[in-house]
């Protein structure tokens, strides 16, 4: 598989797997939302629970009286006000689904336009639920639901005008459920067979009585403010009041912020998942150019090798040449000076003898390219070094009428002198050829920092243009009839063999400055 093939595989993979996270981490959000609305339907069913628990307790002879079972929910509604959960509603429901009894925010009963045992809002939600021991089949209800019968207050005849007040809130000092009410301490506060108030008994006397022992609703049951009621009205008024179900109101405030918590962190795992992904995939690059740069440098380091072979195998080749172009030269010479000799063969002697010198100077300098550089450091003093180099090229410095200036200061350098001989004569050479008749060279050293000097070779003829002042330095690069093109070459590589640094730099009004840099002064 190719490098770029088997990346982007590697790319898809990650991005596949970071998307798998991202669907993981929504339906792990959707499994959250689902088990906290569980948590909201089990503590409404256990409310709904304790609710039945104390409507039974209450319950005496098959009825509830209204003004018992409001204390009770106004109880279970300010009990819920600082907990976890906020209940908002509780209400009682009949047959037809109608508030029988209700206690909170009577606005937020849903009423009609409530289908099936829950309804979820932006603020709250809605549950029913079924009264504990009431099963209801198509036929209609199979047991007695208790009957939720109204407050006398509600009523205006003689009988319950006449009908003693008592205070109906109950007690709630006895041993409570997980919800805080009690199920067995609320006293019944229903009337006898002859119509008589039955005096509250105690919590064992006033359990309710079983089924076999209940007697048939009728008009001898009926609480004193209803048996003036007509008997139909009064069996209308049983009918509907018939305690069914439970409806249960609850704010959603808590259940939202979970929900909103969760969401941020599902949304925080993603990113990290995606910033991992991201990681992995900018790590797999990385390995992959590293791998492909060390097979690259592994096929240099081959090539290196062999150019380097190559590179003995020339410098050996040119070594060897010099020699028959010696023993041609000489030859050449000897043949120019035949005293019989003809004019023109002289003159092509003369010819074989300056090419032969060409070609010479051209292998001397290739050779000098090649060469390794071993660098051996002593100490040199740099102003007499230059003086030596003028002194090498007097006769040329004399054929152009020159003036070279040479600075006095005092500096001793460390470098290898060899080298340094070197730059410095293709350097005042380059400056020969290059200035005019009469010109003007002026080498000069000068301090340039704590411990480091600066060469420079000025001259005043033409100079370099911008554009070649790089390109100077490379091999077989001259703007010189008469030059290899290797001169500067080799200077660049004694240079850098040092640790130095050279620039051409162009000389105001005319010339060129080849700048040499960085040299450390000896001790």
């Amino acid at each position: 598989m190719k490098p770029d093939r088997r990346g982007k595989w590697v790319f898809g993979l990650l991005l596949g797997a970071w998307l798998l996270v991202i669907a993981w981490q929504v339906e792990e959000h959707h499994r959250f939302i689902e088990a906290a609305k569980s948590d909201l339907r089990s503590r409404s069913r256990e409310i709904a629970g304790t609710l039945s628990a104390v409507t039974r307790a209450l319950e005496f002879r098959g009825a509830v009286v209204q003004d018992r079972l409001q204390p009770v929910l106004r109880d279970l509604i300010s009990d819920r006000t600082n907990s976890a959960v906020k209940l908002l509603y509780l209400g009682l429901l009949n047959t037809d689904g109608k508030p029988i009894a209700a206690e909170g925010e009577t606005n937020l009963f849903p009423g009609e336009n409530f289908a099936g045992n829950e309804l979820w809002s932006d603020n709250d939600v809605t549950f029913v639920w079924s009264v504990e021991g009431v099963s209801v089949s198509p036929e209609g209800v199979t047991n007695n639901p208790p009957v939720v019968l109204p407050s006398p207050h509600n009523f205006t005849n003689s009988e319950s005008r006449d009908f003693p007040r008592r205070e109906l809130r109950p007690d709630f000092s006895g041993a409570t459920n997980a919800d805080g009410f009690s199920s067995n301490n609320f006293p019944p506060p229903f009337t006898n067979a002859a119509g008589e108030i039955q005096p509250s008994s105690p919590p064992d006397e006033g359990r309710r009585p079983p089924d076999s022992e209940r007697r048939p609703r009728g008009d001898t049951h009926r609480p004193p403010w209803l048996r003036s009621m007509p008997e139909a009205e009064y069996k209308e008024l049983i009918a509907t009041h018939e305690l069914h179900g439970l409806v249960i109101t609850m704010s959603t405030e808590s259940y939202r912020a979970i929900c909103i918590s969760d969401w941020w962190l599902r949304c925080i795992i993603s990113f990290f998942a995606g910033i991992s992904a991201l990681g992995a995939s900018l790590a797999w690059r990385n390995i992959a150019k590293t791998a492909d740069l060390q097979i690259r440098l592994v096929r240099a380091s081959e090539l290196n090798s062999h150019l380097k072979e190559m590179n003995l195998a020339a410098a050996g080749l040119a070594h060897e040449t010099r020699n028959p172009l010696n023993i041609i030269r000489g030859q050449a010479q000897m043949i120019s000076r035949l005293p019989d000799l003809a004019t023109e063969v002289r003159e092509k002697s003369r010819t074989i003898v300056d090419q032969t010198d060409k070609v010479t100077a051209q292998l001397t300098e290739f050779i000098n390219y090649s060469r390794p550089r071993e660098v051996r450091r002593t100490k040199i003093a740099l102003a007499s070094a230059c003086h030596e180099v003028v002194r090498t090229l007097s006769f040329d410095i004399e054929e152009k009428n020159l003036r070279v200036e040479v600075g006095n200061d005092p500096l001793a350098i460390e470098a290898d002198e060899q080298l340094l001989r070197q730059v410095l004569f293709n350097l005042l050479l380059n400056a020969i050829q290059a200035a005019d008749t009469g010109g003007h060279i002026q080498i000069s050293a000068q301090r340039s920092g704590a411990g480091e000097a600066t060469l420079e070779v000025r001259d005043d003829g033409p100079g370099v243009p911008p554009a070649n002042r790089e390109e100077i330095f490379k091999p077989y690069f001259t703007t010189h009839q008469k030059g290899t093109g290797l001169g500067l070459a080799v200077v660049q590589q004694n240079v850098l063999a040092h640790g130095w640094e050279i620039v051409c730099l162009g000389n105001e009004p005319r010339g060129a400055i080849f700048r040499v840099t960085h040299l450390k002064l000896a001790a």
